[in-house]
């Protein structure tokens, strides 16, 4: 029997009540469940704190137990202290009794009793648990000698297991602290160019949070504040210091306060070759300067990853495959996935799969070789789309164990489980991407989209439309993300219009521009777009296409349904439907 009781549970509910349940359930979804039904377990019974979960080795019981409670530490390493969701967990080998859906018996009793006697975020043993996983787990074991427990009248001996040293006992976690060679990158504070003594808070608030923002993002290695702030108000050599700080690429920037205005410049620097990389200036009423503060590091921070990731591939043009690092494995396919070809997508599952080869603890690698698959997987380029499946929840529990707070990670397991019609699955993951990077312009696009699917096009455009807005530089997919968006809010002529900025349309958002002129009864526009989707797609079927949708509510399959058959799509199940309309 395995006993968990999450502590501190009466402080957190009455400082957040609704936070605490909802970390506590996304806690359980992607964690402690997944975990359970990996190690075989049977989950009994449930309190709003804690849990009682059967296991029929006392082997998968502690290797459950290590896997939470080392991964819960991992997810608490960026959270503050007083807003920590921790659990203590007690392990006993015992007879129990069930009834009415219910256990009870010595073996509970005692597992619960030592649940109590465990650490913050630690795990408590019988001598029976202790004696049987020695020699099969590598797992340190400390004696904590016998004790007595409330209502057991005999002294129980007990052991507890150490989260630290030799354990990892999971495949996921072996690998979890190589590193990978990520372009790294500081800011330097901002320099106050105002002459005024009070906008000295703003431009070293304004460098903290870019900083901050920035430090979201798990594809990047971003050097401290306190290794940056070293040079405030110092004259600086771009090599220099980025020799010393063994970073490739510096951000500078200044703040300026001209009457009722603030102007905040930036710029990034490739500081191996010195040569700058990008720019921009950002012009703000001087209204709430804390307002100011947050846009502009949303879009400094929107936009900088996306500059450098483009810098990055830059300098892949110039190298060898054979010398690639998993870094730039991963990039090189990330290229290729957005190519959206069969044979680009051959090419990128390569390279995945290199990086992966190349460094297995590599968590955002793990991630994008689900998200290569998944695009396979939705395309039909897999030949046994089963096997392909499996192996990409594989890829995405793997990613997970490695590090559950990589919002990309979050982000792939979202729009995976949107294509897998798992929407109430996706939207925990797309909440987590977006708590853990709330100005990473692919999670905000993708809120937008996920919104659509649920019923709410409205909102959803608004998610688009910040997301375009956070990076100027957006890929072009994010067009046809509004323009599916605005189709489902019936905003018809938006909808055209977003489609008209793709340089190259497939068959499917032809299809989309179709169903638009149908529903707006432009007959010889609509035939016309229909027209292209043959010639792109000869084997197009109406109901076929329809199947790859993902909306809740019927009416909008209906309307996008009714959109097709007015261009010509073909007859459809609601032909006399429409007919009398």
């Amino acid at each position: 029997m395995l006993a968990a009781d999450m502590a501190g549970y009466s402080r957190l509910m009455e400082a957040d009540e609704a936070g605490t349940l909802a970390r506590l359930r996304t806690h359980r979804i992607e964690l402690i469940d997944p975990a359970i039904e990996k190690n075989k377990g049977h989950l009994i019974k449930t309190t709003g704190d804690g849990m009682l979960v059967e296991f029929q080795s006392v082997t998968d019981a502690v290797k459950c137990a290590v896997e939470i409670q080392s991964r819960m530490k991992r997810r608490n390493a960026d959270v503050a202290q007083d807003r920590r969701i921790e659990f203590r967990i007690g392990i006993n080998l015992g007879d129990i009794i069930f009834e009415d859906d219910d256990i009870f018996g010595d073996g509970v009793n005692i597992a619960a009793r030592i649940e109590q006697l465990a650490d913050v975020g630690g795990i408590c043993v019988t001598a029976a648990v202790a004696m049987q996983v020695a020699d099969r787990l590598e797992v340190s074991i400390e004696d904590l000698g016998e004790k007595m427990l409330k209502n057991i009248s005999r002294p129980i001996h007990l052991f507890r297991v150490a989260l630290e040293g030799t354990l990892p006992v999971f495949p996921e976690t072996a690998d979890a602290g190589r590193s990978v060679s990520k372009p790294a990158i500081v800011v330097l504070p901002f320099d106050n160019m105002s002459g005024d003594p009070d906008q000295e808070f703003f431009a070293d608030g304004l460098t903290e949070d870019i900083i901050t923002e920035l430090s979201r993002r798990h594809e990047l290695f971003v050097i401290s504040r306190n290794s940056s702030f070293v040079y405030k108000n110092q004259p600086v050599n771009v090599r220099e210091v980025a020799e010393k700080l063994g970073a490739q690429y510096l951000v500078e920037g200044s703040v300026r306060k001209i009457g009722d205005r603030v102007r905040v410049t930036v710029q990034l620097i490739d500081a191996v070759n010195d040569a700058h990389i990008w720019a921009d200036k950002y012009d703000r009423r001087l209204d709430d300067i804390f307002a100011i503060q947050d846009e502009v590091t949303s879009a400094i921070a929107a936009t900088l990853p996306g500059r450098v990731e483009a810098a990055q591939r830059d300098l892949l043009a110039r190298t060898k495959p054979a010398n690639m690092a998993a870094y730039e494995c991963a990039l090189a396919a990330k290229v290729l996935h957005h190519r959206s070809t069969v044979a680009d997508n051959r090419q990128a599952r390569a390279l995945i799969d290199r990086a992966v080869a190349l460094d297995p603890g590599y968590a955002h690698a793990h991630a994008w070789r689900a998200c290569i698959l998944g695009q396979a997987w939705v395309h039909g380029w897999c030949d046994d789309k089963d096997a392909a499946w499996a192996e990409i929840v594989s890829e995405l529990d793997r990613a997970l164990a490695l590090d559950d707070n990589d919002a990309d990670v979050h982000r792939i397991l979202a729009a995976v489980n949107v294509n897998n019609n798992a929407l109430t699955t996706a939207r925990y993951h797309q909440e987590r991407a977006l708590s853990l990077n709330p100005n990473y312009d692919l999670v905000v696009v993708q809120q937008g989209e996920l919104l659509m699917w649920l019923g709410r096009p409205e909102e959803g455009i608004e998610w688009i439309r910040k997301a375009m807005q956070l990076n100027p530089h957006h890929p072009e997919r994010f067009w046809s993300h509004l323009g599916k968006a605005c189709f489902s809010a019936r905003q018809y002529g938006e909808s055209i219009e977003a489609f008209m900025h793709l340089s190259v349309m497939d068959h499917a958002q032809h299809a989309f521009v179709a169903a638009c002129y149908g529903c707006l009864g432009d007959d010889i526009a609509a035939q016309a777009h229909m027209a292209k989707v043959r010639a792109l797609a000869p084997e197009f079927d109406i109901d076929a296409f329809l199947a790859t949708q993902h909306y809740v509510q019927e009416s909008d399959l209906q309307r996008l349904r009714n959109g097709l058959v007015k261009a010509g799509a073909g007859s459809g199940s609601v032909a006399s439907e429409i007919a009398a309309q």
